[in-house]
């Protein structure tokens, strides 16, 4: 089976291209290879797409120009019983742009996917968890900074807490992305898109990155990237970019170890210091800048100081 392998996904052609011949199957691999550049919206679709197209040859489809509007249907409501609505609809949009980009490269005449209809899932609160202050503070402060993976580690969470960066941007800072201007230290981040973003740090931040960057020798490799792996035995920094995945094991652990209850993720603490940011009298159209969101409703799922009206609320239920 042919196969394309782009950084960690790996594309192989399902028996449903290959049979369209080889302009199919060039096509289909320039979808993933040439049309999707995010790695991780690239391996949610290879999975989507690798289940609609076995799925199909499960029902007797024997080529991916057979596919009819009933049978996207008869997916989707497939979908809708095996995942929540948000995924559902995700799995469909797979499908419906990969024919989209196969009516454009000639390979089937329309799109089948086009009139097929996802579940509806309407969203006014997002779902990540979010630590109160007195959490996230002292989350911070239990952390042992006399390591470079302490100080490493401080920098990260409150990067992603007074900048309300993503786990993703962090990660792919450079250590020249942190810089001075107008007497004041500044971060460099590359969000969703490629799009760029600069924000000046908060004094607490200020000094973790100065601590981290002097404490982990970083300062004589700029272009290198700004939070690394520790090293096996030596405790030290190596020159290898901390994963995701990675940063998600450290941040459960020094949630542990700080007693929290609250199931902390990467995406916890940009929620985090937006609604701190919110509470503390901030504007939702600055929390939107800041946090480079192209529209204030995005930011508004960020919100959750309505939670602490409701907390307030319940307790008026007497019995």
């Amino acid at each position: 089976m042919t196969q394309l392998t782009l950084s960690t996904n790996r594309i192989s052609l399902p028996v449903l291209i290959m049979t369209a011949g080889d302009r199919a199957s060039t096509r289909f691999l320039e979808f993933f290879g040439a049309n999707i550049r995010n790695p991780h919206t690239r391996r949610a679709y290879t999975r989507a797409v690798a289940d609609f197209c076995a799925w199909c040859a499960g029902v007797g489809v024997g080529s991916i120009t057979q596919v009819q509007p009933l049978h996207v249907a008869g997916w989707v409501e497939l979908q809708t019983r095996e995942y929540a609505a948000p995924t559902a609809k995700q799995r469909l949009a797979a499908v419906r742009h990969l024919f989209d980009w196969l009516v454009t490269g000639q390979i089937v005449p329309v799109n089948p996917a086009a009139s097929a209809r996802g579940p509806r899932h309407v969203v006014k609160t997002g779902k990540t968890p979010v630590l109160a202050p007195d959490e996230a503070r002292a989350l911070l402060e239990s952390i042992d900074v006399s390591t470079p993976a302490g100080l490493r580690d401080r920098a990260l969470i409150g990067l992603m807490v007074y900048s309300f960066a993503r786990i993703g941007a962090a990660l792919d800072m450079k250590v020249e992305d942190v810089f001075t201007q107008q007497r004041r230290l500044w971060v460099r981040l590359r969000e969703k898109g490629g799009k760029g973003h600069e924000m000046p740090c908060h004094h607490s931040l200020d000094a973790w990155l100065h601590a981290y960057i002097q404490g982990g020798g970083l300062s004589e490799d700029p272009k290198g990237p700004l939070f690394r792996t520790i090293g096996r035995g030596t405790g030290r920094l190596t020159s290898t970019s901390l994963p995701q995945a990675n940063a998600y094991a450290m941040i459960r652990r020094r949630a542990v170890a700080a007693g929290l209850q609250t199931k902390v993720g990467n995406h916890s603490f940009r929620a985090t210091g937006i609604t701190a940011y919110l509470t503390n009298g901030g504007t939702l159209e600055n929390a939107a800048a800041m946090a480079n969101h192209a529209s204030t409703r995005t930011t508004q799922l960020y919100d959750r100081r309505r939670n602490d009206l409701i907390l307030e609320e319940v307790e008026r239920i007497r019995i």
